[in-house]
């Protein structure tokens, strides 16, 4: 169930879906790495997350942009919501840096103190999937902070060319557009989003070559390399089984069909 979140939430709030899925017959789900934050909320029991840098048992969890993939226990159904925030989320929602949560993948209440569990409580006892995201909506809007720290212009006119490009831009480009050293401008990005340049730009053209897999008129391995920007089809078989945790082959025969009845409802959701 795909949920468009009301207009104050939207800068950092990218999309929004409930989710109800039977067991996967594999037994894990693999969160892939994308440009977003993960926020989910499971209430069919605590979900299980192991990688990248923690491992968390817990009904409400967040995920920062990382660059391997979150395995998550698919071994019973689930049933919850998830949001994919935006680099900005991370100090205007959670009240942390982005780069706090880099990497990790971390129980909410861990960031929020009893706010989280209050939120579990609530959205365990809505009914529908009105409330439900009324109930978070609400959650969300409440820790706005006009204190938030602002993405700098350069970072986020970088952030923009990373990602309109699919990940084609140079480091070295990137910081003479914007004016700043290359230095300059890894530290500052990390800083801002929790990745460098470089580790954008992969995550980048692994979105690209990932939308083009999950499309049912899939192109040959070779010709979705080529349109992604990798350098031939070995290439993109490292960069994503170093990305995913296995190989496309085994990413698509054991969650395709699962991912593309979320994407259905959702847009697009990769996971925690």
């Amino acid at each position: 169930m795909r949920h468009a979140p009301p207009a104050p939430l939207r800068p950092f709030v990218a999309a929004a879906h409930g989710y109800r899925s039977p067991a996967n017959p594999t037994g894990v789900h693999r969160g892939l790495p994308s440009r977003y934050l993960t926020l989910v909320v499971e209430l069919a029991a605590p979900l299980r997350v192991s990688g990248p840098g923690s491992a968390v048992a817990a009904h409400a969890v967040v995920g920062g942009l990382h660059t391997q993939a979150a395995l998550i226990d698919a071994t019973r159904p689930q049933d919850g919501v998830q949001y994919a925030l935006t680099p900005p989320a991370a100090s205007a929602l959670l009240g942390v840096p982005a780069a706090e949560l880099a990497e990790r993948t971390l129980d909410l209440a861990d960031v929020l103190g009893p706010a989280a569990d209050r939120l579990v409580d609530d959205l365990g006892t809505a009914t529908g999937w009105t409330q439900r995201f009324a109930v978070l909506d609400a959650a969300l809007a409440e820790r706005l902070s006009e204190r938030v720290t602002p993405m700098p212009p350069e970072v986020r006119e970088a952030w923009r060319l990373v990602h309109g490009s699919s990940g084609r831009c140079r480091v070295g480009d990137l910081a003479a557009h914007v004016g700043w050293s290359r230095r300059h401008l890894t530290e500052r990005f990390r800083l801002a989003t929790g990745l460098t340049p470089k580790q954008a730009a992969r995550i980048a053209r692994f979105e690209a070559a990932r939308r083009l897999l999950v499309d049912r008129r899939r192109p040959p391995l070779a010709e979705v390399a080529a349109r992604c920007g990798y350098a031939d089809q070995p290439h993109l078989a490292r960069e994503w089984r170093a990305l995913a945790g296995c190989s496309v082959g085994t990413w698509l025969r054991e969650e395709l069909p699962f991912v593309q009845d979320a994407d259905a409802l959702a847009g697009g959701g990769s996971g925690a």
